[in-house]
């Protein structure tokens, strides 16, 4: 177990391209910190600095305070996870998951008792003479994960290792991962881009966008709470809804539209909206009239799509908007909805900046 701490980290490639800008993270004991973002924000790139495959520009990477910039990734007491298991194909499950501690010189009693103690927790101990491709997809991740575990290092590093799985077995995979977190109270970094497997896995996530940490914290606060309209349109699912709306002193416009109830806000600036699908609901006396078009089953909830009549459409801002309810409510397409908010559970973002205003 270890502290990690990134101090002012920037990395620079030789064309110019800067994938990392400056971030500084402290990273607690036994924690699980999910880096989450969209593909080329920069992600992995951190993690690979992390584990000493990419070499830092500038600023210091800590783990237990022991400056780890110029540390061989052998020696960094480190161990990934990747996204393609990287099994030796000619090798038992066994031979993987010992190759790491055969190198490091370690008695074959005490291998074979860590292979099968980690083969154990993961469930693969009937798999260990087998070869990967005998394996299914979870079973080769659950082999790539033992890898990591008989190793027993200080902090864990996984790189999106759940994207070449199905959705079913993605989710059974997440959980295990979790529970042995848990177990082994080890510190862990996990990169995705996969925002409802780090709203699941993270004790706190770090929202990354162009190289830059936009929030950290736990997942419900970044939930409730973005700080950006970056993280706000990012984490959660559906997506939360975006109105584009000025202020005029006493009221939120938006075409035909407006909104009461808000105020200090600047007038004559370019304003959005964001009402979250979950705190829309049904009124005939609602601010927002919706034409169905889609109305997605989800089994316990339904997911009810349409245009948003009235609204403006300045700048790639589609008039569509969202709203969960009850499995009971299906709307028929064509119909109109009229779809009630309290302002209160409403957000406004400044659209230049997209700083978070209220």
């Amino acid at each position: 177990m270890a502290t990690v701490k990134l101090k002012n980290i920037k990395k620079t490639y030789p064309n110019g391209a800067v994938a990392v800008q400056g971030v500084d993270m402290a990273i607690e004991d036994g924690e699980f910190i999910v880096f989450v973002g969209p593909s080329g924000c920069g992600k992995s790139t951190m993690l690979r600095m992390v584990a000493g495959l990419e070499n830092i520009t500038d600023g210091e990477i800590e783990i237990d305070d022991r400056v780890i910039n110029k540390v061989s990734p052998a020696d960094r007491d480190v161990a990934m996870v990747f996204q393609n298991y990287a099994l030796y194909p000619h090798m038992t499950v066994r031979g993987n998951m010992a190759y790491g501690l055969k190198n490091r010189g370690l008695p074959k009693t005490e291998i074979n008792q860590k292979v099968t103690d980690a083969a154990k927790m993961l469930r693969i101990h009937d798999f260990l003479d087998r070869q990967p491709n005998q394996l299914s997809g979870g079973q080769r991740q659950r082999v790539a994960m033992g890898r990591a575990i008989v190793r027993d290092p200080k902090v864990f590093l996984f790189d999106e290792p759940l994207s070449n799985l199905d959705a079913k077995l993605r989710v059974q995979m997440r959980i295990e991962i979790k529970r042995l977190q848990r177990k082994m109270g080890v510190t862990s970094i996990y990169v995705t881009h996969d925002q409802t497997e780090a709203m699941t896995l993270a004790d706190r996530l770090a929202v990354i966008n162009d190289g830059r940490i936009e929030q950290m914290g736990a997942p419900i606060e970044l939930y409730n709470n973005p700080a950006t309209l970056f993280v706000a349109s990012f984490i959660g699912a559906p997506q939360i809804n975006l109105i584009p709306v000025q202020f005029d002193g006493k009221n939120l416009n938006s075409g035909d539209l407006q909104f009461s109830g808000f105020k200090d806000l600047p007038e004559n600036t370019d304003l959005i909206l964001g009402i979250r699908p979950d705190v829309l609901e049904p009124n005939n006396d609602g601010q927002l009239e919706m034409q169905v078009d889609l109305v997605e089953q989800h089994g316990a909830e339904n997911l009810v799509y349409g245009a948003l009549n009235g609204a403006s459409t300045t700048d790639g801002y589609i008039t569509e908007i969202c709203f969960k309810t009850n499995q009971n409510t299906q709307p028929a397409i064509d119909s109109i909805l009229r779809l009630h908010f309290d302002h209160s559970h409403a957000m406004v973002f400044n659209k230049e900046t997209g700083e978070r205003l209220i």
